[in-house]
C-alpha cells in the first residue's frame, strides 16, 4: 500500500494504491462521512491480487485530505466527481474503471456523465439514482438518523467514545447477516488515528450541487454492474431497481440479506462480479 497526498483542484485529497501501476485502474469512491478506511485493506488487497490497480482516497472533510469547520459548506456534488476524475489525472491514468458506494456512486454517475472518455465501466454499489427520482423511492430507515443525530453530543477527544460511535453507525446498517463488530471496531480505530478533524464529516449533510447532471442516467452507455443489499437501511433494494431500470443495459446483482454494507461474506462475490464485468 502506497499513500500520496495530491493537490487538485485546490485542494488536499489523500490517496492509497494497491498492486501494479501498469494494470488497469478501479477507483474506490466511497460514500457520504465516510473515509478511505472503509474500503477495507484486506477487501482492497484481495482485489488487487486480480491484476487491478486500486486507488482509493478520502473525500474532502474526511481523513487527511482537506477538512472545512464544521457545519459549513465548501462544495458541490461536481466538485466531488472533479476530485475523482482529478486522481485519475494524478496517477496519470486516462482510463479507469469506477467503483462506487453510496454517494460514491452517485458521484461516479456525475463522473461518468462528465467526463465519459476516462471511464471504461461503472459499478455502484448501494446507490441511487442521481436526480428528482430519487426523492420517489424509499426513506432512510429513522435508526440511522437517529444515530446521526446522538452525534452532536459526542466528545470527540475521547477515543473510546469517538471509535464506539463511528463503528456503531455501520451496526444500523447491517442486514441481517452477522454485524462483524470486530472488524467495524478496527476500521474505526484507523479512521480515528487518520483523521485530521472528525466532526466535519458532518459536512456531507449540507452537499448540494451536481443539478446539471439530474435525471440523466438514460446517457451512460458504458457498462454499468449495479451491487446491492435486499435489505439495505439507507438506500432500500427499490433504489438498485430503479437504478437498473434508468440506465440503459445495467446489470442488477443482488446481495441477499445484505444491508448497507461490504460485508466479509460478499467480498469474493462483488470482486468476482467486478472482475468479470471488467474482462467482458
Amino acid at each position: 500500500m502506497t499513500e500520496r497526498i495530491l493537490n487538485i483542484n485546490n485542494v488536499e485529497i489523500c490517496t492509497e494504491s494497491f498492486g501494479n501501476r501498469k494494470d488497469p485502474a478501479v477507483l474506490l469512491i466511497m460514500g457520504s462521512m465516510s473515509s478511505l478506511d472503509w474500503w477495507d485493506e484486506d477487501f482492497c488487497l484481495r482485489l488487487a491480487d486480480q491484476g487491478v490497480f486500486v486507488i482509493r482516497y478520502d473525500h474532502r472533510d474526511l481523513g487527511r485530505s482537506t477538512i472545512y469547520p464544521p457545519g459549513t459548506s465548501h462544495y458541490t456534488v461536481t466538485d466531488m466527481a472533479d476530485d475523482a476524475a482529478g486522481v485519475l489525472g494524478a496517477y496519470s491514468i486516462e482510463q479507469a474503471h469506477i467503483v462506487g458506494m453510496s454517494l460514491g456512486g452517485m458521484i461516479g454517475q456525475v463522473l461518468t456523465l462528465k467526463y465519459p472518455e476516462r471511464v471504461l465501466t461503472l459499478t455502484l454499489l448501494a446507490s441511487s439514482v442521481f436526480g428528482t427520482a430519487m426523492e420517489e423511492l424509499p426513506p432512510m430507515d429513522q435508526r440511522i438518523l437517529d444515530h446521526h443525530a446522538k452525534s452532536a453530543s459526542i466528545d470527540w477527544s475521547n477515543r473510546e467514545v469517538a471509535i464506539r460511535y463511528l463503528a456503531d453507525g455501520w451496526k444500523t446498517l447491517a442486514g441481517s447477516k452477522p454485524y462483524e463488530q470486530e472488524r467495524m471496531i478496527k476500521l474505526a480505530e484507523r479512521e480515528y488515528n487518520r483523521a485530521k478533524q472528525l466532526p466535519s464529516r458532518f459536512n456531507h449533510a449540507l452537499l448540494q450541487g451536481g443539478e446539471a447532471y439530474y435525471n440523466r442516467m438514460n446517457e451512460i452507455s458504458i457498462p454499468v454492474l449495479i451491487i446491492h443489499g435486499t435489505e439495505d437501511p439507507a438506500l432500500p433494494y427499490e433504489h438498485g431497481l430503479a437504478l437498473a431500470k434508468a440506465i440503459p443495459h445495467a446489470e442488477l446483482m443482488p446481495l441477499y440479506g445484505s444491508g448497507h454494507e461490504i460485508h466479509s461474506e460478499d467480498w469474493d462475490q462483488i470482486i468476482d462480479s467486478i472482475i468479470k464485468f471488467h474482462s467482458r
